[in-house]
């Protein structure tokens, strides 16, 4: 048996590659035509019932607004209430038939079935359940001296879509609905300084890969992987909310621009619309598995030339025990549809209503 395997380790690979190189013109004019189906055949939203968890800010708030020009019926969930007042303003100003606010958690079941319940009991259905809530972090994992900030990061990245997912089912077989998870290239590409949110979002998407199968074709799941997306994620800016002391990922040591949220929001609701069981944005990311499963070295190697770090070691101090770096505003609409004008801004509306510290400390 070992003599076997050691052949097919040598055999396997190269004959895989050299197949898939052969193939490689027949899928592409396979998936051509699967797209063009699919595109034709594109799910109407309109009256339909998206809920959309993580929707006060970011992919969230763009999302609802993609559907919102499809005429859907909205349940924005998040914990801050009054931007999601503002945004359920703009989602109605851009075609939404009806917006529902629900203030909750969603790493706590019982409030992901308060507003799943309460989705239920108004609109009678759910079609769509769209999972946005995630938090990131930019600290070296031997730096960290605040091990409670561990948990955290796991709860919101992981049980906060598990949960949601959990209690909305049963509905979603009903309708023949479907699962959006919004996931991160850095669940199987790995890059410094974030650990534990790849490690969440590793376990995320193999758990929905698993619940796939499950479900069979009753209820659909997409799953979005994104690279580098311009979001209040990615803006390095640090949040006081309900008193909670959140994180946001800043903006890594590598010299690329953002991509933009509002493209990648358009990307997962037609994807998802069409049925397809995987969104990626960009695409291209995907060469890198080659290279990790045929040639992990040299994708090693080119990471860390690419990611090096010049000069002094920037971190982000959350878990270190050490003061945070100085807050910074930024707005979130900069890139809303120019055709329609919003009726307010979400980040104006946050700002008049809080001032936050000089400085901000995990306790």
């Amino acid at each position: 048996m070992d003599l076997f395997n050691s052949l097919l380790n040598w055999v396997v690979p190269p004959a895989s590659l050299v197949m898939l190189a052969f193939a490689w013109p027949t899928l592409c004019f396979i998936n051509a035509c699967e797209w063009l189906y699919k595109s034709f055949n594109s799910e109407n939203m309109e009256d339909k019932v998206v809920i959309i968890t993580g929707a006060s800010s970011g992919i969230g708030e763009q999302i609802s607004y993609e559907y919102a020009k499809r005429g859907a019926n909205l349940v924005l969930v998040a914990r801050r209430e009054n931007r999601l007042r503002v945004i359920s303003e703009n989602a109605r100003f851009m075609g939404a038939k009806h917006v529902t606010v629900v203030a909750a958690d969603v790493v706590k079941e019982d409030e992901c079935r308060r507003f799943v319940n309460e989705t239920i009991n108004i609109y009678g259905r759910v079609d769509h359940l769209v999972n946005t809530a995630s938090l990131g972090h930019t600290f070296y994992f031997e730096e960290a001296t605040d091990t409670s900030v561990f948990p955290h990061l796991l709860d919101i990245n992981f049980w906060g879509n598990v949960y949601p997912t959990f209690v909305a089912l049963p509905y979603l077989h009903q309708s023949n609905g479907r699962v959006i998870v919004n996931a991160s290239v850095e669940n199987w590409l790995p890059l410094p300084r974030m650990s534990l949110y790849a490690a969440a979002k590793s376990a995320l998407v193999n758990f929905y890969e698993t619940l796939r199968f499950e479900v069979k074709d009753e209820v659909g799941i997409t799953i979005a992987t994104h690279g580098w997306i311009g979001s209040e994620m990615t803006g390095g800016k640090f949040m006081l909310e309900d008193g909670a002391e959140m994180q946001w990922k800043e903006e890594r040591e590598v010299h690329v621009s953002g991509g933009a949220v509002e493209a990648y929001a358009r990307l997962i609701v037609s994807g998802a619309c069409r049925g397809e069981p995987y969104v990626k944005y960009p695409s291209w990311y995907d060469i890198f598995l080659l290279y990790r499963f045929f040639a992990p070295n040299i994708l090693n190697w080119t990471l860390r030339i690419l990611l090096a770090t010049h000069g002094a070691r920037k971190t982000s101090l959350v878990g270190t025990g050490r003061p945070l770096l100085e807050y910074t505003a930024k707005p979130l609409l900069e890139g809303t549809p120019p055709r329609k004008q919003l009726l307010a801004s979400p980040t104006q509306y946050y700002s008049q209503s809080y001032s936050p510290p000089q400085q901000l400390k995990w306790e």
